[in-house]
């Protein structure tokens, strides 16, 4: 009965290694070097965690098994109250995981920010001094990705190719709504936001494919908000660069202002040519013909504030904080609206009755349902 009894128990811990096989876990598997230590410094944190976690789970099933009360060798001291031996275990061995811990966050925090130039493409081979980093403009847009290469003059959507062993600078913004650029092999979060330009500076390691997805809640489309990282050799990357510039169409301001448009599921795309400024247009908020980028409207606000007009100025420009949105006129306030504008619907808050509450019995009870 025993026999048959475990069995059913046994069999399903049995199978879960190798159902827990066919998972992935991207970020315990980097392919660039800042990921790389980035999967350290976790490894490092859950250690030094567990020197405290597991003799605290151990020392409980001892204690429990020694103290029970079936134990006749058990002692019982009902007159016990300090031990000192016991307070400076108690106290020192987490005073020094908070020590090594905080340590270990200050020195990673200066190491690992995304500012800061690579001074390593791998461990033990620092950064030659005659390398150029590779410039990539990244825009966020729903629900897709755009990547521009500034210096080879072509972009692509939903796909992203870096050479091995070649550090690469993002520029990263959003065109509409944050987002998070988040390429687990690569390296952590680094949040795309309106109007802002964040950087995050990093290297491939190894060649292959992976993904990389949009961290922060954005909408519908956020599921499938995703881009292929492709790590490729150099010689390889070139020859990418070369097909991309014989065999897709060109990315002009209008382009952009179509490509701006909420769409879901976008296979990529490929331009062989890009109109210079793009990205800057996109962080100032001036894609559609006409808009004011906000570095003009910012530059007169400071003119007029400081009672002179500055030689930039644009007269016709409106303050910063009358600026349109991105795309389309500024929203009309319902209040500020004619009762024509506003339309008419069913009133779905009318009482259920004609009557007013009491009106045909003054002194029931039910009335009080209805205060």
């Amino acid at each position: 009965m025993k026999r048959a009894y475990g069995l059913p128990v046994l069999l399903p811990l049995a199978v879960l290694p190798f159902l827990l096989g066919g998972c992935n876990m991207v970020v315990m598997n980097p392919t660039g070097d800042i990921a790389l230590q980035q999967r350290n410094l976790i490894l490092f944190s859950v250690g030094v965690m567990l020197l405290i976690i597991v003799p605290v789970m151990v020392l409980t099933v001892v204690f429990a098994w020694r103290y029970r009360r079936g134990n006749p060798n058990k002692v019982y001291d009902p007159d016990f109250d300090h031990s000192t031996t016991l307070e400076l275990v108690i106290w020192s061995c987490p005073l020094l995981v908070i020590i090594a811990l905080s340590a270990v966050t200050w020195t990673s925090t200066h190491l690992l920010d995304p500012f800061r130039p690579l001074e390593r493409l791998a461990p033990g081979v620092p950064v030659p001094p005659d390398a150029k980093p590779l410039n990539v403009q990244v825009v966020a847009l729903d629900w897709k990705w755009l990547f521009i290469y500034p210096d080879l003059g072509v972009a692509t959507v939903n796909e992203l190719a870096l050479p091995v062993n070649v550090p690469v600078r993002f520029s990263i913004t959003s065109t509409d709504q944050f987002n998070t650029f988040y390429a687990p092999t690569l390296a952590g979060m680094i949040y795309a936001m309106p109007t802002m330009r964040s950087e995050l500076n990093a290297v491939l390691n190894k060649s292959g494919d992976s993904w990389g997805y949009s961290g922060n809640y954005s909408g519908r489309g956020y599921s499938d908000m995703r881009f292929k990282l492709r790590g490729v050799e150099e010689a390889e990357f070139n020859n990418w660069v070369t097909q991309v510039k014989a065999g897709g169409g060109s990315l002009a301001l209008s382009d952009l202002v179509e490509l701006i448009k909420p769409s879901e599921r976008v296979p990529a795309m490929h331009f062989a040519s890009v109109e210079e400024g793009l990205f800057d247009r996109a962080v100032n908020r001036c894609i559609e013909p006409g808009k004011p980028c906000m570095i003009d409207v910012m530059r007169r606000d400071m003119a007029t504030g400081a009672g002179h007009t500055h030689p930039h100025a644009v007269p016709t420009m409106p303050p910063g904080h009358a600026a349109e949105p991105l795309i389309g006129g500024k929203p009309k306030p319902a209040l500020q609206k004619a009762p024509e504008e506003k339309g008419s619907g069913p009133n779905v808050t009318k009482p259920a009755q004609s009557d007013p509450p009491g009106g045909l019995e003054p002194g029931s009870v039910h009335n009080r349902d209805h205060q």
